[in-house]
């Protein structure tokens, strides 16, 4: 058998904080052969990344390697020179960063970054660079390579800037790339075509891969062996067939039972109670013990060794010492438990919101005179309505208007024409004050917690500010009593509320937000990506928490996401945008089941599906879903500065007729609840 490409053996990573020592990686090892891609799957803070740094050696000044060794082809990399690893550095071994836009020099061209590495790392006349530099522009999919060698990151979007990353990669011929996160910023369908390019490249070179993510379904598209790190440390290592089959650690069960699907809509998602542990601390058992359902008592007090199992499977649990083949008793499981709908949920069905027309233009201003030069068409002439008690996802990619339409529906951003009705009342010309007193009805769950919450402000004076703008509970003894009622609705304790944001996890901060936003007793909220920032077991618990709201208070949710799976669980209904109109429209089971228009084909295709597996929750597999083939998108989004003539969609569209690029398509309904703008289908024909 050959050996191992890369050979990792008890690494330690430390690094020196306020609090101690911090063991970002504590004894791993792992190996990676030749034309394998290694997955090293977990959450945020488990060590993964810092794993990657440490087997290139680009350590934060604060960091060390305490022992262990990381051998490539034979060469232990650790103790080699530093002159030595420059030359390992894109040349031997390649990384793509996580974000694409902090990686790339801002004031270098992107074709002077590519030459770079080529004069770094190959024999080659200046004269030969550029045109390799297109070539491998070219090779990553990027069109009209030559003029982009001249243009700055600032002016690539978020795909091309991660095509970029990976042709900077691949300039230096390398044996083994190291992927970090390398779609999370995207798009599914920009994500979709990103996969595609790294699967082809990777057999083109038999190139290794180390592949770091935290999505199950981008594993499954592309790993061929799968270890789970937890911790700081590995806990499960299988193949991917081994993996997806039968997951065995019981941190891997729940991760995948914290998955939404449409499977489990009636009932709550797994979670996972507690946080990772602090990784100062001195472990004397297993670091899992604390959370796991299956606890035993000497899994406190003796750290459990690695078990073989069969297949190639190895897992550090002691549910599997002296199992016979390999698995562990079973043990009684409390399954999911049902979230009840509320008395009268399904019969409620009046529209509390109803937005017609709803156009947003920015003015782009040029000269001296900053005369008016173009429209910014960010929203342009959207419609919808919602129901109370429900929720509506609006689904599309990154800069198709989606945010911009939720900040004007609440009149934070002024539109330039449309109307918004709130239940009796007409937003777009309410006078100011009465505009104000309906604030309290609608509210908005941002993005980002962390930058929604003002830092220098504790989590009770957070809320209350809220409740003091608008009226509501006036005596403070009053908004002291909901105040605690809040935390403990969003499941938090009282005597949190005297810390700062900075003192919280991503989660608890979502649910600070969320109490904020409940503290003024809204009827809508609209919810703008309010898990994308976050782990699978975290996104499960706010998924829990916004669906149990929705069904004890009748909130109504406008739900702002490119998460399929999320809309999947939650919405009722959908509403597919691109470039500013909304181009399909109905329920979740129709949009998500049967999509008709072309774009949301391709975007359902492009996102990366799982197996059902046999979880411990239910004892039993689901039947394979039919799996869709991808649909690989040509481009980008145009400019909404300069939307293209007739269908918007038609510079992209796979299925394009002459009439797309003339005429823009009417709405046609198709049965009872849905409409779709395409030319595939006339009033007519009403397929």
């Amino acid at each position: 058998m050959s050996t191992p490409l890369l050979q990792v053996a008890n690494l330690r990573t430390q690094l020196d904080g306020p609090s101690g020592t911090v063991r970002a990686v504590d004894d791993i090892s792992f190996d990676i052969n030749a034309s394998e891609t290694f997955a090293l799957l977990g959450e945020s803070g488990c060590g993964k990344s810092m794993t990657a740094l440490s087997i290139l050696r680009l350590l934060p000044d604060a960091g060390r390697i305490a022992g262990g060794s990381v051998r490539f082809d034979g060469v232990d990399l650790l103790g080699v020179s530093e002159v030595q690893m420059r030359d390992v550095r894109g040349g031997d071994i390649a990384m793509i960063f996580q974000e694409p836009a902090t990686s790339l020099n801002p004031v270098l061209t992107v074709g002077q970054q590519i030459a770079e590495v080529l004069k770094r790392h190959g024999e080659m006349a200046p004269s030969q660079l550029r045109g390799r530099a297109a070539e491998l522009l070219d090779r990553v999919g990027i069109p009209d390579a030559r003029r982009r060698l001249d243009e700055y990151p600032f002016q690539l979007s978020g795909g091309m800037k991660q095509r970029v990353m990976i042709a900077m990669a691949l300039a230096g011929e390398p044996r083994l790339l190291i992927a970090d996160e390398p779609t999370t910023a995207l798009d599914v369908t920009i994500q979709a075509q990103v996969l595609a390019l790294l699967g082809r490249v990777q057999q083109e070179r038999d190139m290794a891969m180390l592949l770091i993510t935290h999505d199950l379904g981008i594993v499954h598209q592309l790993a061929h062996r799968i270890a789970v790190m937890y911790a700081g440390e590995l806990v499960e290592v299988a193949s991917r067939a081994e993996f997806f089959a039968t997951p065995r650690h019981p941190y891997t069960r729940k991760l995948f039972a914290a998955l939404p699907s449409s499977e489990r809509r009636g009932a709550a998602l797994e979670t996972i109670p507690g946080s990772v542990p602090p990784l100062t601390r001195d472990f004397v058992g297993c670091r899992f013990a604390d959370r796991c359902s299956e606890v035993m008592p000497r899994c406190h007090s003796e750290i459990p060794p690695w078990y073989a199992l069969p297949e190639g499977q190895a897992v550090r649990c002691h549910l599997y010492d002296g199992a016979p083949s390999g698995m562990p008793e079973k043990r009684a499981q409390s399954g999911s438990p049902g979230i009840a709908p509320a008395p009268g949920a399904e019969a409620v069905s009046s529209a509390l919101l109803d937005v017609r027309d709803l156009q947003v233009h920015f003015p782009v201003r040029r000269g001296i005179l900053k005369r008016v030069v173009g429209q910014v068409k960010a929203v342009d002439g959207l419609s919808l309505s919602l129901a109370t008690g429900k929720t509506l996802a609006l689904v599309g990619e990154s800069g198709c208007g989606k945010t911009t339409a939720g900040k004007a529906i609440l009149q934070l951003i002024k539109p330039t024409a449309g109307r918004v009705r709130f239940d009796d009342d007409e937003l777009t010309t309410l006078a100011p004050r009465r505009l104000r007193a309906l604030r309290s009805a609608m509210q908005i769950i941002f993005q980002d917690p962390y930058a929604s919450l003002d830092p220098r402000m504790r989590v009770a004076d957070i809320i209350e500010e809220g409740m003091t703008a608008l009226g509501v509970d006036p005596k403070r003894e009053a908004r002291q009593q909901s105040l605690a009622a809040l935390l403990a609705q969003v499941g938090l304790s009282a005597d949190m509320q005297g810390r700062y944001p900075h003192e919280f996890s991503g989660g608890q901060r979502q649910r600070i937000a969320i109490a904020r936003a409940l503290a003024v007793r809204p009827r809508l909220l609209i919810c703008d990506e309010p898990t994308s920032a976050l782990d699978v077991s975290v996104q499960a618990q706010i998924l829990n928490l916004l669906k149990e709201l929705q069904q004890s208070l009748g909130l109504s949710y406008l739900f702002i996401t490119h998460n399929i799976a999320v809309v999947d669980y939650l919405a009722h209904e959908v509403a597919v945008m691109y470039l500013g109109r909304i181009v399909e429209r109905g329920t979740a089971e129709e949009i998500l089941r049967a999509p008709k228009h072309p774009y949301t084909e391709a975007l359902l295709s492009a996102v990366p599906r799982i197996p059902e597996i046999d979880t411990p929750a239910t004892n039993e597999t689901n039947e394979t879903k039919e799996v869709r083939p991808v649909i690989f998108l040509k481009g980008d989004m145009p400019s909404p500065l300069n939307p293209p003539t007739g269908c918007h969609f038609h510079p992209r569209c796979p299925e394009v007729m002459a009439r797309c690029r003339t005429e823009y398509p009417p709405a046609t309904r198709i049965g009872e609840s849905r409409l779709v703008h395409c030319h595939l289908y006339p009033a007519a024909e009403q397929r």
